[in-house]
């Protein structure tokens, strides 16, 4: 039977956290919305990365308390072009990997989303990255974390990329080893959105074309995937996502019997508080369409 929960990635704040919201201020907000999970961006949020006072720490897990929150994935990255002079060796990837494994095991975390630097507009990994996860796979098992690379676009299901991690699950039958599935794969209508710092050829070639990745590839790696992120970016005031098709992946998820979070995303235009209130339509649709689809009032 599906169980399907709700989180919200602090990245969905991005402009509003640390300027208009706190810490504590975010997680009120995600309480008050109904959603248990909060998800991380270990560089972007934590104060003092990789090594966190012991205050923060203490006050991270008050607030969790606090607002009834559970750690749901922490964001990682593995950079590969760390240096203009050569690319990162797998031992250096390895050790960055294990760094964040730790940390997020310390925060109380059950997923860790490693960020390899990528070598081709398709976001093919770095060649290291496999041997960079095998070498970890006996520490994410003692910790109880799944590592969980993200299929994100411009990279579809059916491609080279997903082939390979999904041999790499059923090589070494790892429980540790899963996919992380971002939902703007399944864009079905151009965004508008800019961010400042992307490439025009960046925005047109990754997040803002769609995909329209069908429903019937998301079936065949459900059994593989671990964690949702909820990417998406307008909602407008009739609680209408003209992107994202939320009811078709909803149905899709429950009718395969998936369990697990789907985490907010939000990847829309920063403008002040607007993060906030694009998140808050975002929960209340995907609340209705889910008790719709369950034949519920």
């Amino acid at each position: 039977m599906s169980n399907l929960k709700y989180g919200v990635s602090l990245y969905s704040y991005t402009g509003d956290i640390n300027t208009v919201l706190t810490l504590e201020d975010a997680m009120a907000q995600i309480a008050d919305i109904g959603a248990t999970g909060i998800e991380i961006l270990g560089e972007g949020h934590i104060p003092n990365y990789p090594e966190p006072s012991t205050a923060w720490i203490d006050q991270w897990y008050g607030l969790l308390e606090k607002y009834q929150l559970e750690p749901t994935n922490y964001g990682s990255w593995i950079d590969s072009s760390l240096w203009r002079h050569r690319d990162l060796t797998a031992d250096e990837g390895a050790v960055m990997l294990a760094r964040d494994l730790r940390l997020a095991h310390r925060l109380g975390f059950t997923s860790v989303r490693p960020k390899i630097g990528v070598v081709s507009m398709d976001l093919r990994p770095h060649p290291i990255w496999e041997e960079v996860i095998e070498r970890n796979l006996d520490l994410a098992a003692e910790l109880n974390l799944i590592i969980c690379p993200e299929i994100h676009a411009p990279t579809p299901i059916k491609h080279p990329v997903v082939d390979e991690y999904i041999e790499f699950i059923e090589r070494t039958g790892s429980k540790n080893f899963r996919l992380l599935i971002d939902t703007g794969i399944f864009q079905r209508a151009i965004t508008t959105a800019k961010h400042d710092g992307l490439s025009e050829e960046a925005q047109e070639e990754g997040w803002r074309k769609p995909l329209a990745v069908p429903m019937s590839d998301l079936v065949d790696v459900l059994p593989y995937v671990s964690f949702i992120q909820a990417k998406f970016f307008d909602i407008g005031d009739d609680l209408v996502d003209g992107q994202i098709p939320w009811r078709e992946i909803l149905q899709t998820l429950k009718e395969n019997e998936w369990s697990g979070y789907l985490s907010s995303e939000y990847e829309g235009d920063r403008l002040p508080y607007r993060s906030i209130e694009q998140v808050r339509r975002q929960h209340a649709l995907l609340h209705s369409l889910e008790a719709e689809i369950d034949g519920t009032p």
